[in-house]
């Protein structure tokens, strides 16, 4: 086998695992892994802004924003204008949006960071260059991503 069709079955295997943990959180709690992301940003700090949580987990405002409407459409989440100030729109869990975090499987990233923390410096960089790498090989550079490992509704819906 080439190496390059050996580098292709890895990038493969690393999708599959992915879309696997993916299915497992939705037949687990009924969400995808970019809304999860959301869920946890709003239960870290009360009141937050849309804004700052799609500045905390590096996503556009837009996508931010079709995420938090499903969320709201599945009463997890709810949107609260401020009382002295109306445009601000601070975002606050429901009880069922709590429950939902409880309930959710462990992280794909959390085993991933464990490992990657475990390994030398210099590996981590090796690693890190590498991927990157890969990346722009793909033309993938530029592509809206949080660091999350799930695939599912990431992206803001088209005009």
């Amino acid at each position: 086998m080439e190496k390059y069709e050996e580098l292709l079955v890895a990038i493969r295997q690393i999708i599959r695992a992915i879309d696997l943990r993916s299915k497992k959180l939705s037949k687990a709690v009924g969400i995808t892994g970019p809304q999860l992301l959301v869920l946890q940003e709003v239960s870290a700090l009360l009141g937050l802004t849309s804004k700052q949580v799609s500045d905390s987990i590096n996503l556009s405002q837009a996508t931010v924003t079709s995420i938090l409407d499903r969320l709201e459409s599945k009463e997890l989440l709810v949107r609260k204008r401020d009382s002295e100030d109306r445009r601000k729109v601070s975002l606050y869990l429901t009880d069922l949006g709590v429950e939902t975090l409880k309930d959710a499987p462990r992280a794909m990233e959390d085993t991933f960071i464990e490992k990657f923390e475990n390994i030398e410096p210099w590996e981590q960089t090796l690693l890190l260059s590498s991927v990157q790498r890969v990346a722009s090989m793909m033309n993938a550079g530029e592509l809206d991503a949080a660091p999350i490992l799930n695939l599912g509704e990431i992206h803001a819906p088209k005009d």
